[in-house]
């Protein structure tokens, strides 16, 4: 359903030159897989995502989404991706039910079907109870369910989850990491992009650590296990990281474009999060 190779982006930076957001990755998501990106802030998960949805254009590289190139057929890919980000972005004066109605509208359905749609997400969500309720007075979790039904209310075959649960309670984002595995189980082809380690553990198929716009390796988690010797995935994403660094700091740096100034050594490492 996904197929990325050598997607790369870069911006011309006045002050620093050549910027090198993402850097020639290559991988695919298949459907009904749960394929996680995993890297501290600043790593690129979100430029990715921002090419594969759309918003940006790559610099160079080939994507598709549901067979449709993400450059040449955009306004395709757009039809056939949902979104969800942290950023819930809900208005004030809408309820629950007339928001996602409204994108269901700008998608182009039909109003018979996009009411049947919608009575099926708002039980799927369990969202029925505040389907009247105005965004301005939703908690936190409600405006993050709304947005997840905002996205798939074109029922579309490609989801991406953008640290769809930072700052969430425990509680919601237990139930939102609940959502996205019944996703896997209906055929959904899911991207999963976070910082925190436990949530790639539980819930991904597959994994690709990410950091200064390169995917360092990618399988799945026993595979990484196996291939770094290395049973604590804590440990085995830090040793990642380091190796990554000593191969920079080892190799001339004249010529070379510059990335995203991270220091691992100021990573916190309490609960697998990184700011």
């Amino acid at each position: 359903m996904i197929h990325v190779q050598h997607l790369t982006k870069t911006y011309e930076d006045l002050q620093r030159g050549r910027f090198v957001a993402v850097d020639h990755i290559s991988f695919s998501v298949q459907k009904g897989e749960i394929f996680g990106l995993l890297g501290p802030n600043g790593a690129g998960k979100t430029t990715v995502l921002r090419m594969l949805s759309t918003v940006l254009e790559p610099t160079s590289g080939i994507a598709t989404v549901a067979g449709y190139d993400v450059v040449r057929d955009a306004a395709d890919v757009r039809r056939h991706i949902g979104f969800v980000s942290n950023n819930t972005a809900i208005y004030d004066r809408m309820t629950a039910w007339e928001l996602v109605e409204y994108f269901g509208r700008l998608h182009g359905m039909q109003r018979d079907y996009l009411n049947e749609r919608l009575e099926t997400l708002f039980d799927q969500l369990r969202m029925n109870d505040y389907r009247d309720v105005p965004g301005a007075k939703m908690s936190t979790g409600m405006k993050q369910k709304v947005s997840i039904a905002r996205a798939m209310v074109h029922d579309p075959p490609v989801l991406v989850f953008d640290e769809a649960t930072l700052g969430l309670d425990v509680l919601v984002a237990r139930n939102l990491l609940a959502v996205i595995r019944s996703l896997r189980e209906a055929g959904k082809c899911l991207i999963f992009s976070t910082h925190i380690m436990s949530e790639v553990e539980r819930l991904c198929d597959r994994i690709a650590v990410m950091y200064r716009g390169k995917i360092l390796d990618s399988g799945t988690l026993s595979e990484l296990r196996d291939r770094h010797e290395e049973n604590d995935f804590e440990e085995l994403f830090f040793g990642l990281l380091n190796q990554h660094e000593q191969r920079i700091q080892q190799s001339s740096t004249a010529g070379h474009s510059k990335h995203v100034d991270l220091d691992v050594a100021d990573f916190g490492k309490g609960n697998g999060q990184y700011a």
